[in-house]
């Protein structure tokens, strides 16, 4: 399986790459402690979801925790512990949207999708798993002091991931399959399923360090623009890139007819879009000066990543 510091595109700037590397040995150590094998009757479950979780991926949402907790000099390892939820709950998502009922993929990262190394039923299982172990991380005394912000993590994660966020732009998503979109349509159903949860993650640095309203604010404005861009250059890979870039499949969107603004809009202006995104998210960050330096570069780099 790819290491997370293997898991980047040789075009990176060499700082991103190193920040993303760090970070991402920083949150695979806090999985690798907060999942831990399970007792004989359990043990595929626990195998499956660290297959599911462990060892690949640029942990772009861990990053984004971690990064925004030390603007407000936040605990490295309660920060950990909430990149590890977060991540939690996006393998959880991957697992289930892989699923034959779903988008009946085969490949996750490079490797057998989690319903393909183990078995279907298995895979739920460990979804759901994955799912609650993530909040019951956040509801932990050891992820903050304060029973408040751990409230209000389990809150906002909970409506980044429900219905009316990650559970909703997935059922969105299957509706839509074969019908003609708007671009306001797909840039709802996009924020819903993508967007929600990298902007929960920008916030999330805010909600540990108990920051300023106004604070708190620039940085969700911030994931939100950067998972807008993220979802375009994603679905520009969908129809542009190869499964050896990507290690997954390509092609998926137009074998399955949904609409994206790549199909909307063309690959060109697609990009374009994505770049104002990027540039407007960097845009939020400006409050935060050096300190945000590889946030910003995170922006620009989203937009031109291969993978």
């Amino acid at each position: 399986m790819v290491s997370p510091a293997e898991d980047v595109d040789a075009a990176m700037p060499p700082a991103l790459r190193a920040g993303l590397a760090a970070r991402a040995a920083e949150v695979e150590a806090a999985l690798d402690t907060l999942l831990p094998q399970g007792p004989a009757a359990e043990a595929r479950l626990f195998e499956a979801m660290r297959y599911a979780c462990l060892g690949g991926g640029k942990r772009l949402r861990a990053f984004l925790v971690l990064e925004t907790a030390a603007l407000f000099a936040v605990s490295p390892t309660c920060a950990a512990r909430v990149a590890a939820a977060v991540e939690m709950l996006h393998a959880y998502s991957l697992v289930h949207d892989d699923l034959p009922a779903m988008d009946d993929d085969d490949l996750r990262r490079g490797q057998p999708s989690t319903h393909r190394a183990f078995d279907e039923a298995t895979a739920i299982l460990a979804g759901d798993a994955l799912q609650t172990r993530g909040f019951e991380v956040l509801a932990e005394p050891d992820t903050h002091s304060d029973p408040q912000a751990r409230c209000e993590l389990v809150a906002c994660l909970a409506a980044a991931t429900g219905a009316r966020g990650m559970a909703g732009g997935q059922m969105f998503d299957m509706v839509a399959e074969g019908q003609s979109l708007t671009a306001a349509e797909v840039t709802r159903l996009q924020a819903l399923k993508t967007g929600r949860l990298i902007q929960f993650s920008a916030e999330a640095g805010a909600i540990l360090g108990r920051a300023p309203l106004a604070q708190r604010h620039s940085l969700a404005w911030f994931g939100r623009d950067l998972g807008a861009a993220f979802q375009i250059a994603d679905d520009l890979l969908d129809a542009l890139g190869t499964v050896e870039e990507t290690g997954k499949t390509v092609g998926k969107d137009a074998a399955a007819g949904k609409a994206t603004l790549v199909t909307l809009l063309g690959p060109e202006r697609a990009r374009a879009q994505a770049e104002l995104l990027a540039r407007q998210a960097a845009g939020h960050l400006d409050g935060f000066g050096e300190r945000a330096a590889l946030l910003r570069q995170l922006a620009a780099y989203v937009v031109n990543r291969r993978s």
